[in-house]
């Protein structure tokens, strides 16, 4: 699933704001999805699922509980992949000036030999 697609669901969202504010066990996250959005706790569960999969959170036992954290893993490629939205032509963009560098470099430099040969 493609981070946007994890994003674009409100719930799912809902639960990385409040996994933001820290680790938080399965059934707090459980309690607030369910009092805010009315799903049920298997809906809750496939939620948790899917940000588990995805890179989004991380789960670990502690006694009979589960604790969820937000992963930042999942963020991150959010972010990498917004950036390149927001310019898909910049490293291209930076390629060619360097190209264009490197010609003026050797234009300037042949000009140079030339000049010294016709001496």
């Amino acid at each position: 699933m493609h981070e946007f697609e994890v994003l674009a669901d409100a719930v799912r969202r809902r639960m990385l704001s409040v996994l933001a504010l820290g680790e938080q066990p399965a059934g707090m996250l459980t309690d607030i999805v369910r009092a805010e959005f009315g799903i049920s706790q298997p809906a809750v569960s496939q939620h948790l699922k899917v940000l588990r999969e995805n890179g989004f959170a991380t789960v670990r036992a502690e006694g009979t509980r589960r604790v969820y954290a937000l992963d930042r893993a999942g963020l991150d490629a959010a972010a990498r992949a917004l950036a390149q939205m927001s310019d898909p032509l910049g490293q291209r963009l930076d390629a060619l000036h360097t190209e264009v560098a490197r010609g003026r470099r050797a234009a300037s430099d042949t000009t140079k030999i030339t000049e010294r040969n016709a001496s």
